[in-house]
């Protein structure tokens, strides 16, 4: 028995377009898993990158707001018969320091990055708890574990999703439903962008990563793999950094 093998399952992964999201999109397709990608805008790449004879469907919808995800749990079920998997990735960062940080700010991250998270996994949780099984991926962030500067509304948003894991995972795993996260650390994405760009802060980050690179978002398909798959049914509640070694350091 292949311990890994996804095939027969349906995977959602939102913000699955770029970035991490899209890495894990293809992780899980490459196992076997039937997927369903959520966002605002359309993952053509993505769907480049899939194995030949993917079950792919895409549902467009913006995370920033709660009204569509009860909607994306009801058309997943519709379009491909069940809920299996479900990977909380979409996520936004603003930055400014803590003194000058808008209100405006801190709302869009927290709505975006902790509460449509929440609101997400428990539309989907309904569904999983119903037929007895279910496995949750959130994606936390090194920020989980630390402060960081000039993000405050990012910090406090991975903080939360690291709570919510372990809370999700204490009330859920009894029945059937595991609730993991990931905790990527420096990875070559959007929204690292502008520390990449910024030729000191790249240096001093890559000086503390044991790897001595940033991560691909490829980096974080065997985490998620594992996570969704039976090799970890007795894993729960679980927040795992992919991070080149950034922690232990």
């Amino acid at each position: 028995m292949n311990l890994f093998d996804l095939t027969g399952r349906v995977a959602v992964v939102t913000g699955a377009n770029t970035g991490i999201g899209q890495g894990i999109a293809v992780a899980l397709a490459n196992a076997g898993a039937s997927l369903v990608t959520v966002g605002r805008s359309s993952p053509e790449e993505t769907r480049s990158l899939l194995p030949e004879g993917t079950r792919h469907h895409d549902i467009r919808a913006d995370l920033s707001s709660t009204e569509p995800l009860a909607g994306i749990v009801d058309e997943v079920i519709a379009k491909m018969g069940r809920i299996d998997i479900l990977v909380n990735n979409a996520g936004i960062i603003r930055r400014a320091d803590a003194v000058d940080y808008s209100e405006a700010d801190w709302d869009a991250v927290i709505d975006t990055n902790l509460k449509s998270l929440f609101f997400l996994s428990q539309a989907a949780g309904r569904a999983m708890i119903a037929q007895g099984s279910g496995k949750i991926i959130n994606i936390a962030s090194l920020l989980s574990f630390q402060g960081g500067i000039r993000i405050p509304a990012y910090t406090a948003a991975k903080s939360g999703v690291a709570g919510l894991t372990r809370l999700l995972a204490c009330e859920w795993a009894a029945k059937g439903v595991n609730v993991n996260a990931i905790a990527p650390g420096y990875i070559e994405t959007n929204n690292t962008t502008a520390l990449r760009e910024d030729e000191k802060r790249n240096a001093d980050i890559l000086g503390r990563i044991p790897a001595a690179r940033w991560g691909q978002p490829s980096d974080m398909g065997g985490a998620a793999v594992f996570l969704a798959s039976a090799a970890s049914d007795y894993v729960n509640g679980v927040v795992l950094p992919v991070d080149g070694g950034w922690l232990a350091r």
